[in-house]
């Protein structure tokens, strides 16, 4: 087989360093002829994005980004989580999620690539697929948690494909893939030891790492380990919000609704004291409406106890074996485990959504009738209580693979697990009314005892609580209990593929690519027994449910270097989902022009196909999110939104193109700029429950509400998952380097951005949305900054390295504010000439210093200090009217970062 090398750039920077794709996955030593026809070994390697072997010198036809680890360290990566939340290709993922944007997935990472969902971009390990999540967000869909893959100190590099590719990995490729490749043949050892500490409150960051292997005559072992111990962030310790963003109409103090005479239906505030105790009176209607009474609500800061970063511990171990059983034969293994264990902070007690009624016989109610209580068990003054997440994730997988005459073939078996357990404390309704009877307490005997009386206690919702009744921790202690969520998502993947050449070609041997693979993807989700009888008073409860979906697929891809300039790659999948969902055939076709040794074009189209998953057709749940209410002026509401599965839906389908070039203007200075363009039909989403609000406020069958069902204040939402119209996004990605030598070191600017041009979408409920530069608070979009840009400058000279980066995020607008009205929502009338209030650009400044110490001190052990702070100048981010305070899914509310690294490799 004939190579001929060519000077490409597969992809330049992404980064501070000059990202080199070097050997990946699978080798072999070929002959290539010289010009004195002596031969040379040319390496051939199976690059991301196809499953035909290259020389190492072959251009990718589809838009690949390569993250090397030089690069991961450069940034001051301390997980995953760090690399992507600095992709200007990634937007809208869930890096740091927090009660407010993501109830029950705290200690989890996602991707978002092109902002089309966190379940459209498939995440690969060393080519090979990881089980998702078993919480699904608050959308409900589950992902991959790159929490959980393997120890940083194992990664050798990140490839992205950015084109799509579903014609050759499957339906989860929609958005493109993340294939993450460990080290290679390793022998030796590596310990590294970080700590990072933050500008704010007692957020800190642990990291130890290690690392080992050896290579032997007929194989290599390699296995790495780390523990990550972080410390929580406190909105108290940072408040981005106004008070007013984080605060519930439901508190304690709390309100009431009469039950009869001239005033039912209508809320009164605690006449015991609402401001005197930390409340924050909302009145409805002048003071003196009601003789001695006011009309209104008695508001709660929940915000304090929240945290942006969750108390969090994490144990990641991975080791991986291979063996030759023959000159042609290599059997390799893998075995990953990852131990998360998180803890966000929250509010004394959840609002208490079901409306209890206060007898007239409670002794410390002033009304002289029954009334309707409007709040939460526990609030001002109150200890705050946490939810807690445990995940365990558990990979194998086991591989082995032949050489022919003219090729290779692979049959491989992947296995793995994900067990992810959810708790939170909440109010039993039936227990919450015994005690209001004054049968509560953990001793009473409801049947048979004496309300108050003996060890049957009532429970004092009043704020004469805070004075002179009390109640004991007795009666609070019969009426809590713990929602707990047992999820389990399996995996099982069956795969096998040949490659082989099969013609020449002008410009080489065309080589052929075919395989099949089976998987099955399982969900089950045990709630507990409270939860099954939806006896929550806020966050309800579900049914269980399990349920299972099985892939059949066949796939093809051939490569053609019709000449020494021209390579075209087609490939065609088929996937069979069985039962209603049905099976599709999705195509890709690529090419790679290198019209000069500076200049190459690229381009590729495809299709795609995304089925329902397992738990948008069949599973259900209930998540906690903040609304704005029309019929209160676009007032924040914390609500319950219950979502149930839509056995209906149909598969999503869209075609992806791309277009792009590598230039070389000059020696050492590469341009990369693609134009990539994604047009989805029928997308599967969640109902957005904002836009079900807007669309009618006053909507009984889905829309649950206190005393008068028509415009009492908001309990909860019901919503579905439905197959929405379209979703049309483009854009632009530009990355450039220029590598410059002097006496003072080697200097490598660097700028790689994203600029999104379309973000169109047509939502259910919203009707037609022009995404681009809006946060897409109200419909089924993400947060879309139009613009992302990373300028990067990096140093070298003998044993002195560093980095300096600029981080930018454009401006975009806020749907869920009026420019004009001080933050307090946008109106059922919209927002006028005044428009969306405006979340500001944002701008953060890195810097890292390496000092090789081993080179200084001329040891054969290499000793590396690093020295680096984040977000130097300590930007607050872009403010934002709504819990917290700021975007989560697009900023970062850590502030400024400093840590230092030791690494000593032997």
């Amino acid at each position: 087989m004939k190579f001929t090398p060519k000077k490409t750039a597969i992809a330049a920077f992404v980064g501070a360093q000059m990202l080199a794709l070097s050997s990946v996955a699978v080798a072999q030593d070929s002959q290539a002829d010289s010009a004195e026809n002596e031969a040379q070994d040319v390496e051939l390697i199976l690059v991301t994005g196809s499953f035909v072997r290259r020389s190492e010198n072959f251009e990718s036809p589809s838009p690949l980004a390569v993250i090397d680890s030089v690069s991961i360290d450069a940034i001051g990566a301390k997980n995953i989580a760090d690399i992507t939340q600095t992709l200007t290709i990634n937007t809208g993922s869930e890096n740091a999620p927090d009660a407010f944007t993501q109830n029950a997935t705290a200690g989890t990472s996602n991707i978002n690539l092109r902002g089309l969902g966190v379940a459209s971009t498939l995440v690969l390990l060393n080519n090979r697929r990881q089980v998702v999540n078993a919480q699904q967000t608050n959308e409900g869909l589950n992902f991959v948690d790159t929490s959980s893959l393997v120890p940083m100190i194992a990664i050798d590099r990140m490839e992205i494909i950015k084109d799509g590719a579903s014609a050759l990995y499957g339906s989860d490729a929609v958005a493109g893939v993340v294939n993450f490749i460990t080290k290679r043949n390793y022998d030796g050892a590596k310990v590294t030891v970080d700590y990072q500490d933050g500008a704010h409150g007692d957020n800190k960051e642990y990291i130890m790492q290690g690392l080992w292997g050896a290579t032997f005559d007929k194989g290599n072992v390699m296995a790495a380990i780390s523990y990550t111990n972080r410390s929580p962030l406190f909105l108290s310790d940072r408040r981005l919000s106004r008070p007013q963003d984080d605060t519930s109409a439901l508190g304690n103090p709390g309100a009431y609704f009469f039950t009869q005479g001239p005033l039912a239906g209508t809320p009164v505030i605690d006449p015991f004291g609402c401001a005197e105790f930390g409340g924050f009176p909302q009145l409805l209607a002048p003071p003196g409406t009601v003789p001695g009474l006011d009309i209104g609500l008695c508001g709660f800061d929940f915000g304090p106890g929240y945290s942006y970063v969750p108390d969090e511990t994490r144990v990641n171990a991975y080791m991986k074996a291979s063996y030759e059983l023959s000159d042609s034969l290599v059997w390799t293994s893998e075995v990953s485990y990852a131990r998360n264990r998180a803890e966000r902070g929250g509010a004394p007690s959840f609002p208490i959504l079901t409306g209890p009624l206060v007898p007239a016989t409670h002794p410390n109610n002033p009304f002289g009738q029954g009334v309707v209580f409007f709040g939460r068990a526990e609030g001002n003054g109150f200890e705050a209580d946490p939810a807690n997440t445990e995940s365990d994730t558990f990979r194998f997988n086991t591989a082995i693979q032949g050489e022919l005459d003219d090729g290779f073939w692979e049959l491989s078996y992947t296995n793995a697990t994900n067990d992810f357990l959810f708790s939170v404390e909440d109010v039993i309704e039936s227990e919450f009314l015994l005690a209001l009877n004054g049968l509560g307490g953990q001793g009473c005997d409801p049947v048979n005892g004496t309300p108050g009386q003996g060890s049957c206690e009532y429970f004092n919702p009043f704020a004469s609580s805070y004075t002179t009744s009390p109640n004991s921790q007795n009666v609070i202690d019969s009426f809590s209990g713990l929602q707990v969520i047992d999820s389990n998502s399996d995996l099982e993947v069956f795969e096998g593929f040949a490659s082989f050449d099969v013609f020449d070609l002008d410009g080489g041997v065309a080589g052929l690519a075919i395989g099949a693979q089976y998987r099955e993807e399982t969900l089950e989700q045990d709630y507990d027994a409270l939860s099954n009888q939806d006896s929550f008073t806020f966050v309800i409860g579900n049914p269980d449910f399990k349920d299972s979906l099985d892939v059949w697929a066949a796939f093809a891809e051939i490569a053609l270097p019709f000449t020494d300039d021209l390579d075209v790659q087609i490939a065609l999948r088929y996937e069979d989902y069985g039962g209603e969902i049905g099976d599709t055939v999705d195509p890709k076709l690529a090419f790679n022009w290198r019209a000069t040794d500076d200049f190459s074009l690229r381009g590729s189209i495809s299709t795609s196909f995304r089925a329902p998953s397992v738990f948008m057709r069949n599973g259900g749940a209930t998540t906690l999110q903040q609304l704005a209410d029309p019929l209160l002026g676009g007032a924040n509401a914390f609500a319950a939104v219950r979502t149930s599965g839509n056995e209906n839906l149909t598969p999503e389908q869209s075609e992806a193109y791309n277009i792009g070039f590598s230039f070389e203007p000059v020696d050492d200075w590469s341009i990369e700029l693609d134009y990539w363009n994604f047009d989805f039909e029928d997308l599967i989403i969640q109902e957005s429950a904002q836009a079900i609000l807007n669309a009618n406020p006053s909507d009984t069958d889905r829309i649950i509400r206190a005393g008068d069902p028509l415009t009492g204040p908001l309990v909860q939402v019901n919503n579905t998952f439905v197959n929405a119209s379209s979703l049309n996004t483009n854009g632009f990605d530009i990355v450039t380097s220029y590598k410059i030598e002097t006496e003072f070191g080697t200097f490598v600017p660097n700028l790689t951005a994203t600029y999104i041009t379309t973000y169109d979408l047509v939502d259910p409920q919203a009707g037609e949305i022009d995404g681009a530069g809006r946060r897409n608070f109200g419909n089924i979009g993400v947060s879309s900054p139009e613009l992302r840009a990373n300028f990067g400058l990096g140093w070298q000279n003998g044993a002195y390295s560093a980095n300096l980066f600029a981080r930018y995020v454009s401006a975009y607008d806020d749907d869920q504010n009026c420019a004009d009205n001080g933050g307090t929502g946008v109106p059922a009338a919209g927002c006028g000439s005044a428009g969306l209030q405006e979340i500001d650009s944002h701008a953060t400044y890195d810097a890292q210093v390496n000092v090789d110490l081993g080179t200084i001190l001329d040891t054969q052990t290499s000793y590396v200090l690093t020295l680096g702070g984040i977000n130097l100048t300590d930007e607050e981010p872009p403010q934002v009217f709504t819990n917290s305070g700021f975007d989560s899914k697009v900023h970062d509310p850590r502030g400024r970062q400093l840590y230092v690294r030791v690494a000593v490799e032997f």
